[in-house]
């Protein structure tokens, strides 16, 4: 494939900032856009400059709840808050934002007869009560919960997607993305991974809820960003899982990041949020056939360049 002009929404954010950069380096002309809700440019960091001056690289401040008219070859969908804290603090906006900011951006793309790419998410199959979790399971999702205005916005956003490819024969791509982590993400964003890092190298009691028993399975950065590309680059309309498959638990979490911090962390445990999964795995099988998606990041390695960066977040000097 050529040199192409690509539109990532939420281009600012954590996955986001991430995938701007692979698509710079891999020569493409990249349009990031973001409304700076939880993106940053300091996600950018040193080579902000470099990418403003390269001529192959622009910034959109805007929100995709409203529409906008460009010309691009590709558009990877990202824009919409993905941590309970952030979707939950405004959750119409987040609704608009998955419903709305679809349509807006499948209508640009049927205009522009570009392909497009969904960041769907693992919350589609809700608290499952099948494991692991296949992209043939159609969920078990409460639809007037609490995370309701992001797994059911998620849910019409594919549906959205499938319909445009039947009524219009837009070129589609949908990834179900499960927990990701890595460099970029924010300090505040809730997620249990920032969370234990960050109370642990505050010397703060790391918050469990429950008894540590629920699970995750947790990707580095890298590696999705990697089956993203995989993924828009494939001829798959079909959803596609994108995660690692190594399953954890939130106890097994917090062991590995002592280990990696070389002391003990003290544990506060707290009552399971509402609607909150209690296990989460994704089946790659469709992954490794249509894609030859291979995560490869082990989870010690991951976390341990996530305290790095949380180091500097924080401004907290290694013992």
């Amino acid at each position: 494939m050529g040199k192409q002009t690509v539109l990532v929404t939420g281009g600012a954010g954590f996955i986001g900032s991430h995938l701007c950069l692979r698509l710079f380096d891999e020569g493409h002309h990249v349009i990031c856009l973001d409304n700076f809700f939880t993106g940053r440019m300091e996600n950018f960091g040193r080579r902000y400059q470099d990418l403003v001056l390269s001529g192959r690289f622009e910034f959109v401040r805007h929100d995709v709840t409203e529409p906008i008219t460009l010309e691009v070859d590709q558009i990877y969908h990202l824009a919409c808050p993905a941590s309970p804290v952030h979707y939950q603090y405004n959750p119409v906006k987040t609704i608009k934002t998955n419903v709305l900011g679809m349509y807006h951006m499948l209508g640009l793309a049927k205009r522009v007869k570009a392909r497009i790419l969904q960041a769907s998410t693992s919350e589609v199959y809700g608290d499952p009560q099948v494991h692991p979790q296949p992209e043939t399971y159609w969920g078990h999702v409460n639809p007037i919960g609490v995370r309701s205005c992001y797994d059911e916005g998620k849910r019409v956003a594919e549906a959205l997607m499938m319909d445009y490819h039947r009524q219009h024969k837009l070129a589609i791509r949908i990834a179900r993305i499960f927990n990701t982590y890595g460099p970029n993400m924010a300090v505040n964003d809730g997620r249990v991974m920032s969370n234990f890092i960050c109370q642990g190298l505050r010397n703060e009691p790391v918050t469990v809820y429950g008894e540590g028993e629920q699970t995750r399975s947790f990707c580095y950065v890298s590696d999705l960003v990697d089956g993203l590309i995989r993924l828009m680059r494939s001829d798959t309309v079909e959803p596609v899982n994108l995660g690692n498959d190594r399953e954890v638990s939130m106890l097994e979490l917090v062991r590995t990041i002592e280990k990696l911090l070389g002391r003990r962390l003290k544990i506060e445990h707290k009552p399971l949020p509402p609607d909150d999964p209690a296990r989460r795995r994704p089946d790659l099988t469709r992954a490794r056939k249509l894609l030859g998606y291979e995560p490869k990041v082990a989870l010690e390695d991951g976390v341990r360049e996530t305290i790095g960066f949380f180091r500097k977040e924080l401004g907290i000097q290694e013992t």
